[in-house]
């Protein structure tokens, strides 16, 4: 509200100003006197104040509101590189208009002010596109609060976590065995979402919610890979996911997620994803067919006949005409192995060589 006042108040003086001019400028070209003229100078005067006071809100929020969500969207090292880069450009072309000072006019007027916006832009664009290298250079005087203080959405191994792989909580594990090497993002909106699934009326989301916090909880405090939580905001979007999809296309970096939806809508607008699922699938024992496992027969398959089964990491085994060794542990000769982005399933037949001794 006090925003809005102030800019209502500065609208009223600059087109207050405006009329005063414009109406100077009517009175002189009809010829009359500025004595004679003064009510409508007057007028001219309060009628541009009041359209000042009433439409600038009007024809300054819009724009007002883009500038500030592209500088909260922004890094901060972006901003400060701008700005080093903009005073560096102008420093120069102050001491470039001193020569261009003894130009005959109107050269010594108007080159001065297009070496400032040439030189003020260089300035921004090269520092800008040189960040890393210009906050390599003041490292060594930065204190080391400081240092830690600059944000890693600049470093190129940085991923974002989403909401699923955050509740699964094989993410901990993974990053405290160094298989990622950069920082961890979860934006805001994100922290928001887990907030809401802890807060369900339902017990099994509210416990899915409670588990993602306290996942993140135990992985801030684990040094050996870091993890921040960004207020970068994406308001043209509602849904998370494209929340999610939208900020990694902007900050060029990765989504790690195991969510197999969100997987292939990222995929999709050119996002990589590093699905947890797709790792864990990875580094999974390889059977190949004509192999013998052997595994307990717990219950009966969708299919007549079948049996199921699972290994240590949770891969189904579905064992034809297993059915009838339910409670068994037997002998299976793997036929097929099937792997997907959401899991692995190996089918088989009983050994019945083996079984038979």
């Amino acid at each position: 509200m006090r925003i809005e006042l102030v800019v209502r108040f500065i609208g009223l003086l600059v087109f207050g100003l405006g009329g005063f001019y414009l109406g100077q400028a009517l009175v002189g070209a009809g010829g009359v006197s500025l004595q004679d003229g003064l009510a409508a100078i007057i007028i001219s005067i309060l009628l541009g104040a009041l359209i000042g006071f009433v439409a600038t809100p009007f024809i300054t929020t819009r724009p007002y509101r883009a500038l500030q969500q592209r500088i909260k969207q922004t890094p901060a090292t972006d901003l400060v590189a701008a700005v080093t880069g903009l005073v560096l450009g102008l420093l120069i072309a102050v001491l470039l208009s001193f020569p261009l000072s003894f130009l005959p006019s109107p050269l010594r007027e108007i080159l001065p002010l297009i070496v400032a916006i040439i030189f003020g832009l260089l300035g921004m664009t090269t520092l800008i596109s040189r960040r890393r290298d210009f906050a390599q250079l003041f490292s060594g005087r930065l204190s080391l609060r400081a240092t830690e203080a600059v944000p890693a959405l600049l470093d190129e191994r940085s991923v974002l976590l989403d909401t699923s792989v955050i509740i699964d909580g094989r993410i901990a594990d993974i990053s405290r065995s160094g298989f990622l090497s950069g920082v961890m993002l979860v934006p805001r909106f994100v922290l928001n979402e887990l907030q809401h699934i802890a807060d369900s009326s339902d017990a099994l989301r509210r416990n899915r919610g409670r588990r993602g916090l306290d996942i993140l909880n135990r992985m801030q405090k684990d040094t050996a890979r870091p993890l921040r939580i960004t207020d970068m905001e994406v308001e043209e979007v509602r849904e998370v996911d494209d929340k999610l999809i939208t900020l990694a296309k902007r900050l060029k970096c990765p989504i790690l997620t195991n969510d197999y939806n969100l997987n292939r809508v990222a995929e999709i607008q050119g996002v990589t994803v590093l699905n947890v699922n797709e790792l864990a699938n990875a580094v999974r024992l390889v059977f190949l067919p004509g192999e013998t496992m052997r595994i307990e027969i717990i219950q009966e398959g969708k299919e007549v006949g079948q049996g199921l089964g699972y290994l240590d990491d949770g891969t189904m085994i579905v064992v034809e005409e297993g059915r009838r060794f339910i409670g068994n542990t037997i002998n299976v000769v793997v036929t097929k192995v099937l792997q997907t982005a959401a899991g692995r399933m190996i089918f088989a037949k009983p050994d019945l060589s083996s079984n038979n001794n």
